[in-house]
């Protein structure tokens, strides 16, 4: 792996505590995932959950997997991260 992935990897893990193989797994998984099919998405944010060790409550989920199905997702990281911390 190039320096450069490895420092965002690095990144990556010490915000979500997610080892990078457990990054590459969550990646291949949302390759080819129906993003406009509830049940997938719930599926992905309890997953995510589970793997960072963040419960999600159910109103943030709820809202989280509306946003993602609706195709109502912010653009912008900063955006998606406050939606993620409400």
């Amino acid at each position: 792996m190039t320096d450069h992935k490895n420092k965002m990897f690095d990144q990556i893990s010490k915000k979500t505590n997610m080892n990078p193989e457990d990054i590459m797994k969550v990646a291949q998984s949302v390759q080819n995932a129906n993003f406009s099919d509830e049940k997938t998405v719930r599926q992905l944010v309890k997953q995510l959950s589970q793997m960072t060790g963040k419960p999600v409550s159910k109103q943030k989920e709820d809202k989280i997997v509306q946003a993602i199905t609706n195709n109502n997702l912010p653009k912008d990281m900063n955006t998606l991260t406050k939606l993620f911390k409400q």
